[in-house]
This record gives C-alpha cells, sequence and structure tokens, in this order.
C-alpha cells in the first residue's frame, strides 16, 4: 500500500503544482524554459505512474474490502464508462457541441471514470486510488472554473457537429476493446465476467 499512496501522491501531487503553486511552475519555465518544465513534469509524472501501477498490483492482493456493491452498480459503472470513454474521445478533438457544453471533457471523462470505478469496486486500494483521481478531478475542475473566470483560460469554441459524432464513434470502439481485452490484458481484471 505504502507504493500506491507514494505514486498517488507523486503522480498528482505533479499535475496539481499549477493549481496550489503555480509560481513553482512559472519559476522554472522562466528559468529554464518550458521544455525543460515538460521534462520535469514528464519525468515525475511518470515515476508516479509507475509506482501506482505496480503498487496498486501489489496492494490488491493484501488490503481488505470496505463494501461490497451491489450487482446493480456494475452495471451502471459500465454505463457509466461509455460516457466516460466519448468525453475523453470528445477532449482530444477539435471541439463540437459535447466539448462546449461540458467544457472540460478530459476531466469530466477522469471524473466519470472514478466513480464508476468507485461504484463497482470496495476494497481499501481501489477506493484509495479511484477515490484520489476523483478528489483530483474535482480540484482541477474548480481550478479551471477560477482561471476562466481571471480569462486565463480559453473554453473550447465550437467547430463541427462531426467532431461529435467522430468522439461517439472513436469512444465507443474504444470501450468496445476495453471490454473485449483490453481491461483485462491490462489491469488483469474482466469488466464483464461471462457463466
Amino acid at each position: 500500500m505504502t507504493l500506491l499512496l507514494l505514486g498517488i501522491v507523486i503522480f498528482l501531487g505533479m499535475h496539481l503544482v499549477r493549481v496550489v503553486a503555480p509560481g513553482l511552475r512559472a519559476s522554472v519555465i522562466e528559468r529554464q524554459g518550458k521544455g525543460a518544465w515538460l521534462g520535469i513534469y514528464t519525468a515525475i509524472s511518470l515515476v508516479g505512474l509507475l509506482l501506482i501501477i505496480y503498487g496498486f498490483g501489489e496492494a490488491r492482493a493484501v488490503t481488505g474490502v470496505l463494501y461490497t456493491p451491489p450487482v446493480f452498480l456494475t452495471h451502471i459503472s459500465l454505463l457509466l464508462m461509455l460516457l466516460a470513454f466519448i468525453c475523453l474521445a470528445a477532449g482530444f478533438l477539435p471541439a463540437g457541441r459535447i466539448a462546449v457544453a461540458v467544457k472540460h471533457p478530459q476531466v469530466l471523462s477522469i471524473k466519470i471514470w472514478a466513480l464508476a470505478h468507485l461504484l463497482a469496486n470496495g476494497e481499501t486500494s481501489s477506493v484509495l486510488l479511484f477515490g484520489s483521481f476523483l478528489a483530483w478531478a474535482v480540484i482541477l475542475r474548480i481550478s479551471l472554473k477560477r482561471r476562466e473566470r481571471a480569462g486565463e483560460k480559453v473554453l473550447p469554441v465550437f467547430r463541427s457537429t462531426s467532431n461529435d459524432l467522430l468522439a461517439v464513434v472513436i469512444g465507443a470502439v474504444a470501450y468496445g476493446l476495453f471490454i473485449w481485452r483490453l481491461h483485462e490484458w491490462l489491469i488483469g481484471v474482466a469488466p464483464i465476467v461471462m457463466g
């Protein structure tokens, strides 16, 4: 559990630098350039992510269960994950109505992903991991809203409805691949247990 906690602190801490210590980021960029900042940011984030992956695998084997979700929550979780994939795809495409309506589709995608996994998993390690990401996404959304009010952050500008259709197709295909095999292959757990 220690490695998982350390990974979460490093990864999410690095992703919160702009929120909690904006001067640090600005100072590094001013002194060493944006490329140096991106290199530091990427390296530290990667270390945190690797610790999360390894630590979560270890923690799952030894941590207890905080709650046992009823089966219907698994079905709700599966539906939410389809929405998460669509929002994620919408965040990488030029803005359609989805991106404009939700303002920050990638952040919303993380919130939905975390909530969906909290609904379906009651193990201590899962609650810690997904609860941390949900809290981070909420903090990030609040920060983005403040930056918007200050005129710092530009919201997505509508480009085409065809990007919405593309987001739905890409999201649905990615979702289908994860349900079919990728989740089990990457995470070691089948999202749908047959039989």
